[in-house]
């Protein structure tokens, strides 16, 4: 039995066993609610299971995004078998499917559905045989599968279960017993498995997830809290109200900070899910029965998280700031995109910021998802997307690398001819912007758009969230860190001193033009100032800024 139930007696598992020797769909719809409710207890840890010590630790978020749309399709079914409520959560987790994670977690719930197709209730068996199909259908999903990671979970989880059956077990729940103590095992072996896991420190973030989900699962069958995660909340000191360093998310007009103090009814899982419907940017830390929430919440919003928090016990204090305001920027316009027809070629991007979105929507962007790094968009964002747009033949830019199997996933969810050029980051997606022409073969147009990404290296500066070493690469926490093209190239104390060491990393004396994509929080004299430092070490160079507004990376770099 698992180290997860200690406080299980024998007897009652006895029981237990018995009562769960199979699942039919009522017992499946439970266990996905209270999955779900688990993964987010814990979605901090494992958000902050990131190999780079960059502010891109959305596996945990990604993970729980994916898992409320599948528990929302699942909540909504009301037949009994098995088999109809697997199909509604895999689904659900299809549509809602966010990043890397989301995109093979939602595999796992396709396979694992189509074995339990038709199905009223399934035993231990059963299971076993769906967990491999759940398995063999991730890894089908993926180009070239990565051993130590989510796949090779579900890998160890599927042997285990099959393992316990061929010893006899029959019951649904010792199958999934089984089944979570291999995911622990597994992820804890990862980092053999994977070497950059291994440099950082870390397991594997996907796989992870998968575990809690499992064992979100198994805890409820034996009663145990599933609202308090593994890890406490931080200390209240943590939260500063006059010390944030703040990044402003598109869309987040307001930042709303509450001190109060919870009745008995208060259940931080619900309130952070809550919260995650308001706004983004959401951070609580309690102290001496004293909580304190931090929230960036669209305009006109303001008030929300604050007649909330009244519901739930007595608010001691609270402030609300202008976020444009108190970054010393005016409001920007909307972004205006060009129109197509529906026998045109349409472009469809994912751009996390309005000036980069001005950018897109300048060379020739029919419509533009929100997201990036951080808030890596639904499948059923970019279905939206694309169907609110007349053209029949549609280029989808992922614009990061982790959002690039979400695209290829909307791909058959649509009644439109869709291709993905698989830009891993925001200069990728601008340069395969260049040769674009509405009017072209979509399949010559998208080999031109894929060259033209492919003439371009990458560089990508922001400070490092941990102290790590990776590929010979040390970086402090608090450093500025470089990445050229996806991989940890250089670190400075300054964004200066990084920069200069990216470019030579990057060997920019042999490119002939360079460009700048300056974030939100980059002051414009800095900007100035760096643009003069790069002519002096490159007299040659062509030098182009734009102000992208980017979060979280004061400076993109395009060179070529």
């Amino acid at each position: 039995m698992t180290d997860t139930l200690p406080a299980a007696k024998a007897a009652i598992r006895v029981r237990l066993l018995e009562r769960y020797r199979a699942l039919d769909g009522g017992i499946l719809r439970r266990l996905t609610q209270y999955s779900l409710s688990w993964l987010r207890a814990n979605q901090q840890i494992v958000n902050a299971l990131n190999v780079f010590p960059i502010p891109d630790g959305d596996t945990g978020t990604n993970m729980v995004l994916t898992m409320q749309s599948a528990w929302e399709e699942v909540s909504k079914n009301p037949d009994s078998g098995v088999g109809s409520i697997a199909h509604s959560l895999a689904h659900g987790a299809l549509m809602g499917a966010r990043g890397n994670s989301g995109v093979i977690l939602s595999q796992l719930w396709r396979g694992f559905a189509r074995a339990l197709e038709g199905m009223d209730d399934v035993d231990g068996p059963g299971i076993a045989l769906a967990l491999a199909e759940a398995r063999d259908t991730a890894y089908r999903g993926v180009v070239r599968p990565v051993e130590g990671t989510i796949l090779t979970v579900s890998k160890d989880i599927a042997a285990a279960a099959q393992a316990a059956v061929e010893n006899g077990t029959i019951s649904g729940l010792e199958v999934l017993e089984r089944a979570v103590h291999a995911a622990d095992e597994s992820v804890r072996r990862t980092p053999d498995l994977l070497p950059v896991l291994r440099e950082a420190g870390v397991v594997d973030s996907g796989g992870k997830g998968l575990y809690f989900i499992l064992d979100g699962m198994l805890r409820a069958a034996y009663r145990l809290p599933l609202d308090q995660a593994l890890d406490q909340l931080p200390p209240l000191d943590s939260i500063q109200l006059a010390a944030l360093e703040e990044i402003i998310e598109p869309g987040q007009d307001w930042e709303v900070v509450v001190d109060f103090r919870p009745d008995s009814r208060f259940n931080l899982a619900d309130f952070h899910q809550a919260l995650e419907g308001m706004g983004t940017s959401i951070q609580i830390a309690e102290g001496d029965g004293l909580y304190r929430m931090h929230i960036h919440v669209p305009d006109q919003t303001e008030g929300a998280p604050v007649e909330y928090i009244r519901n739930l016990g007595t608010v001691v204090e609270y402030r609300v700031e202008n976020l444009m305001v108190q970054a010393g920027r005016p409001a920007s316009a909307p972004v205006e995109f060009p129109k197509v027809g529906p026998d045109d070629v349409a472009v469809v991007a994912v751009s996390p910021a309005k000036g980069l979105s001005r950018l897109f929507a300048s060379l020739g962007v029919a419509a533009i998802v929100e997201g990036g790094q951080t808030m890596n968009p639904s499948a059923q964002e970019l279905v939206e997307a694309i169907e609110s747009i007349p053209a029949r033949r549609v280029i989808i830019l992922p614009n990061n690398k982790n959002i690039v199997l979400t695209a290829q996933q909307a791909v058959g969810l649509v009644e439109k001819e869709i291709f993905v050029v698989a830009t891993n980051s925001v200069p990728q997606g601008l340069a395969a912007m260049l040769p674009y022409d509405r009017l072209a073969d979509p399949e010559a147009l998208v080999a031109a758009m894929d060259r033209s990404r492919l003439g371009i290296r990458t560089g990508e500066l922001t400070t490092a969230t941990r102290s790590v070493e990776i590929d010979g690469v040390a970086v402090q926490e608090g450093q500025i860190l470089g990445l050229l093209d996806g991989r940890l190239a250089v670190s400075g104390d300054t964004l200066e001193e990084a920069t200069l060491r990216l470019l030579e990393a990057a060997a920019a004396s042999e490119a002939e033009l360079l460009t700048l994509y300056t974030g939100a929080d980059l002051p414009d004299a800095l900007a100035t100032q760096l643009t003069e430092s790069i002519l002096r070490a490159y007299p040659s160079l062509e030098i182009e800024s734009h102000s992208g507004g980017q979060p979280h990376y004061p400076l993109l770099l395009s060179i070529e």
